[in-house]
C-alpha cells in the first residue's frame, strides 16, 4: 500500500509506472532464486527466515529517506535488496513445515500456513491501504518495518524436536559430505532436472505458470482499475484486499477441514473455472455500477473460490518431493511464478495504454476458465495417481 501511494503521489493513474517498480521485487527471483534454493537446503532453515526478516526491517526503514528525493533509483535499489532476501525465506518457510508436523497433519499445516498469510493479507492491506491515506506514506514505511522486526521475533521463538532414528547419524554424516563434495552448480543443474522429472510436478509447474500469468496481467490493471472505478488511492483499495483477504481465509480454512478427500487436480480445476468466472464479474460490475459494497462482494467471493489451488499445489509439492529437495523444487517454482508474473504484467500495462481496463480483466477471466475446462477434460489419467 505505501509503495501504491508512492507512486501514485509521482504519476496518478500510470498502470506501466506501477509496473515499473513492482518489477524490481520481481527480477531477484531470477537472479538469486536458483542459488537461493540450494543454500536453504544445506542451512538452518529457522535461522534463514530469522536473518532475512531482520535485514528487510533495517531496509525498509531506511526507505523514508529516500522518498523526497527526485530520482527513485535508491528506492527501487532497496525494494530490489527486500526481495533479494525473500528469496531464501519464502523457500525456507514452505520446507519448514513438513519438518515440524507429521505427515497426517501437512494438509492441514498447509492450511493452517496459508491461513496465517490471508490474516496478514486482510489485516496488512486493510489497515495499510486506511494508514496510508491517514499518516502518509514516510510514516507507513516506518510502520512496515517495524512489522518485519516483530515477524523476525516470532521466528525466532519457534521450536522443533528432532528425533533421530537408528543410524541416523551414520547418514546425515554422509549427506553432509555430499553436499560439500557437490558445487552450488551442480545443485542448481540436480535441482533443475528434478522439477521435471516427476510428472505431478510438471503439472504443477504448467498450473502455477497460467495462475501467476493471469495474477501478472491483473495486478496493476486491477489496482489502477479500482482506484479511477472508486476514485481513490489506497483507502478503498486496501479495503477490497481486506475483503478479499477474509474470503481467502475462509476457503483456505474450509478446505484444510474438508479437503481430505477431494482430488487435488479437481480442486485446482475447479477452483480456475469458478475464478474465471467471477473476474468478469468483478471488472464489469464495478466498471458499471461502481459501488463499493458489491465490490466488496464480489472480492470476498473471489477469494473464497481460489483459496485452495495455492494449498493444492504445496501439498503436492510436499507429497512428491524429497526433504534434501524441497527448498530447490520452490526456489525454482518461485522462479516459475515470477516469470509468468512479471511478463504479463508488463504486457498487460502496455496493452492498457490502448485497451480499456476493464476488457483486459474480462479476457483474462475468459482464459481461466477455457484453462479449468481443459484441465478437466485432461486430467481423468492423473485422478488415479494423486
Amino acid at each position: 500500500m505505501a509503495l501504491i501511494g508512492l507512486i501514485y503521489q509521482r504519476a496518478p493513474g500510470s498502470a506501466f509506472e506501477l509496473a515499473k517498480l513492482m518489477s524490481f521485487t520481481i527480477i531477484p527471483v531470477f537472479l538469486i532464486g536458483p542459488v537461493a534454493g540450494v543454500y536453504v537446503d544445506r542451512w538452518d532453515r529457522r535461522q534463514t527466515m530469522f536473518i532475512c526478516d531482520f535485514l528487510k526491517c533495517l531496509l525498509v526503514l531506511s526507505i523514508p529517506f529516500f522518498i523526497y528525493r527526485t530520482s527513485l533509483i535508491p528506492i527501487y535499489i532497496i525494494v530490489f535488496l527486500v526481495f533479494c532476501l525473500s528469496r531464501f525465506y519464502v523457500p525456507a518457510k514452505m520446507s519448514i513445515i513438513p519438518d515440524l508436523v507429521t505427515p497426517e497433519d501437512l494438509l492441514l499445516a498447509n492450511s493452517l500456513a496459508n491461513i496465517t498469510g490471508m490474516i496478514a493479507a486482510i489485516l496488512g492491506f486493510g489497515i495499510g491501504g486506511i494508514l496510508v491515506a491517514m499518516a502518509g506514506v514516510k510514516n507507513s514505511f516506518y510502520i512496515n518495518g517495524l512489522t518485519f522486526f516483530a515477524s523476525a521475533l516470532l521466528i525466532f521463538l519457534i521450536t522443533k524436536t528432532v528425533t533421530l532414528k537408528k543410524g541416523a547419524i551414520i547418514e546425515i554424516g554422509i549427506e553432509v559430505l555430499e553436499v560439500i563434495r557437490k558445487s552450488v552448480v551442480e545443485e542448481i543443474k540436480e535441482g533443475a532436472v528434478y522439477l521435471f522429472k516427476l510428472k505431478e510436478i510438471r503439472f504443477i509447474v504448467v498450473t502455477l505458470f497460467i495462475l501467476w500469468s493471469a495474477l501478472g496481467a491483473t495486478y496493476v490493471i486491477m489496482i489502477v482499475f479500482v482506484q479511477e472505478a472508486l476514485n481513490t488511492v489506497t483507502k478503498d483499495l486496501g479495503l477490497l484486499a481486506m475483503f478479499l483477504g477474509v474470503g481467502l481465509f475462509l476457503g483456505s480454512l474450509i478446505y484444510g477441514r474438508f479437503g481430505q478427500k477431494i482430488k487435488h487436480f479437481k480442486v485446482i480445476f475447479t477452483s480456475l473455472i469458478a475464478g474465471g468466472i467471477m473476474l468478469p464479474c468483478f471488472a464489469l460490475l464495478l466498471h458499471y455500477i461502481g459501488h463499493f459494497l458489491m465490490a466488496a462482494i464480489l472480492s470476498f467471493l473471489f477469494g473464497l473460490i481460489v483459496s485452495p489451488i495455492m494449498i493444492a499445489t504445496n501439498t503436492l509439492v510436499h507429497e512428491v518431493s524429497e526433504s534434501t529437495m524441497r527448498g530447490k523444487v520452490f526456489s525454482y517454482l518461485e522462479v516459475v511464478m515470477h516469470l509468468a508474473f512479471l511478463l504479463f504484467m508488463l504486457i498487460s500495462s502496455l496493452l492498457a495504454e490502448s485497451i480499456e481496463r476493464v476488457w483486459i480483466l474480462v479476457g483474462v477471466g475468459v482464459i481461466l476458465v477455457l484453462v479449468g475446462i481443459s484441465g478437466f477434460l485432461s486430467s481423468n489419467v492423473r485422478e488415479g495417481r494423486v
